[in-house]
């Protein structure tokens, strides 16, 4: 009994997973239903547009056209008019020498008619000759020499029809750009882009192109199969022309329109940083929309593998190309979608701390690659005295480690009584003065010079930091528990820092 009941066990396994497998076919079928409803509507709607417009080409040809036979009709009219008034005028002419010569010729006066018998004749003949050969043909025929061959043009109705793509396996055809989804954020911009809906060609990617924010050369900046992508670390208040195009295994496609694009003023809190008029939801775009294909143009970005298809020589270059960033006041506030998970948000983002005992990263929204920027960071609360560190990092630094731990940071660390500058785990530059609450810590960039300076309380807190910086920087922060700072940005160059620069 036992085997016949393992072995019934056994069949009603295989045939549950057949209906499971079932349940999840028909879900699947269903889905194709709501597509293919949607897909009929919006191919409707195409097909709809593609004949409506070879009606309207048609009306205008037909308008044309049209014209020019009324063109042809004043023509004709004006010829045959102006050769009845010319004859008009001459059979008056004729018809008056004629009443004129009768009157003569029933004269009785013998001796008056020889005075002017000989003129008479002279004028008659004259004027007989003036009605020579061709006076009396019209010279415009009543025929419209003009043959409309609209043959060729019904076949070719008569033969439009439905034309399959993926038999052939052609390019495909050029994307087109969203504008309703395309804007940009501070420093960032979002671009979105589709296939035509009427194309039926397998797409296996696309490769979107920028310009170098200066009317320069394209470069690209994605491949993927990605339909939208967000590219940080543009320059501030700079025009960009953008372009996408897609690729198969038949070939690549045309490019899509170019579109314009404008990143933000740098003395512009970034709320009011959008280029063009996009709807109000757009606004908060970047901070709802954690797309995986964002682009932080260095060489180890999340995703390099674009770039490790290229050599790093390539890498450098399409790096500088973006760098002619003007000294800027720049607002931005911290970042949640690159943080860590224990990084505590308040005040807009622009409040943090932390629920671990542990340091933990956070990174500023906006990337600098150029130029000069100060921020401050107010020490909201400070207990037990740790030691948070304060400066920059690139976008892929340690996230759960103190800031300077790694190659990917420089910064401050700083506790009650002191404070050390340390970048890659190597402490340098041991100062005197630390932090209580209430503190204000300065961080001063200048990517000009290529330094980085730090402040307490608005006094310069040892020498300058580190020197040589060169790439793109993101303020950064790392604090656990017992910390809590809020950032404030749009900020001017301290005195300490001017007074220093306007010294020979």
């Amino acid at each position: 009994l036992f085997p016949l009941q393992s072995q019934l066990s056994q069949a009603l396994n295989g045939l549950s997973d057949r209906a499971k497998e079932a349940k999840e076919f028909l879900v699947q079928l269903r889905n194709m239903v709501q597509q293919i409803q949607e897909n009929s509507v919006e191919f409707e709607a195409c097909l709809v547009a593609q004949c409506d417009a070879l009606i309207d080409a048609l009306n205008r040809r037909k308008a044309q056209l049209l014209s020019r036979v009324n063109k042809e009709h004043e023509h004709k009219l004006k010829v045959v008019r102006d050769q009845i008034s010319h004859c008009t005028v001459k059979l008056r002419q004729t018809t008056g020498l004629m009443e004129y010569c009768l009157e003569v010729i029933k004269e009785n006066d013998p001796s008056g008619f020889l005075q002017i018998s000989d003129a008479l004749i002279r004028r008659v003949h004259l004027t007989e000759d003036q009605w020579g050969k061709g006076t009396l043909t019209p010279r415009m025929t009543t025929d419209f020499d003009l043959n409309l061959d609209n043959a060729p043009l019904l076949q070719s109705i008569h033969q439009l029809d439905f034309v399959q793509m993926k038999v052939s396996s052609p390019v495909p055809a050029p994307p087109i750009l969203q504008l309703e989804e395309c804007c940009t954020h501070n420093n960032s911009a979002t671009l979105s882009w589709k296939q035509p809906p009427l194309s039926t060609v397998q797409v296996e990617g696309y490769i979107l192109e920028l310009d170098d924010g200066n009317g320069g050369q394209f470069r690209e900046v994605y491949v993927g199969k990605e339909t939208m992508c967000t590219v940080d670390g543009l320059h501030f208040n700079s025009t960009y022309s953008a372009r996408v195009k897609a690729f198969n295994k038949t070939g690549v496609s045309p490019y899509s329109k170019t579109l314009v694009l404008q990143t933000s003023e740098d003395t512009q809190p970034e709320e009011q940083s959008l280029p063009f008029p996009v709807p109000l939801e757009r606004l908060q775009l970047r901070r709802m929309s954690p797309f995986s294909s964002t682009l932080n143009l260095q060489p180890s970005f999340p995703g390099r593998s674009y770039f490790e298809l290229r050599s790093s020589a390539h890498q450098l270059s399409l790096h500088s190309s973006l760098q002619s960033l003007n000294s800027a006041v720049a607002w931005f506030s911290f970042d949640p979608a690159s943080a860590h998970a224990d990084i505590i948000f308040s005040n807009d983002n622009l409040t943090v701390t932390c629920n671990s005992y542990d340091d933990r990263v956070v990174l500023g929204k906006t990337g600098f690659s150029k130029g000069l920027h100060y921020w401050e960071l107010s020490i909201d609360r400070y207990d037990n005295h740790p030691d948070p560190a304060f400066g920059v990092a690139r976008i892929d630094v340690l996230k759960d480690a103190m800031l300077g731990k790694d190659d990917k940071a420089w910064a401050m660390y700083v506790d009650n009584n002191r404070s050390w500058f340390m970048h890659n785990n190597s402490h340098t530059n041991r100062t005197e003065g630390g932090i209580t609450k209430g503190a204000t810590v300065g961080v001063l960039l200048d990517l000009t010079r290529r330094t980085l300076t730090f402040s307490i309380n608005e006094d310069q807190q040892g020498p300058v930091a580190f020197e040589n910086l060169e790439g793109l920087f993101f303020p950064a922060v790392s604090l656990n528990r017992n910390v809590q700072v809020t950032l404030h940005t749009g900020l001017p160059v301290p005195e300490f820092y001017t007074s220093r620069s306007a010294v020979p």
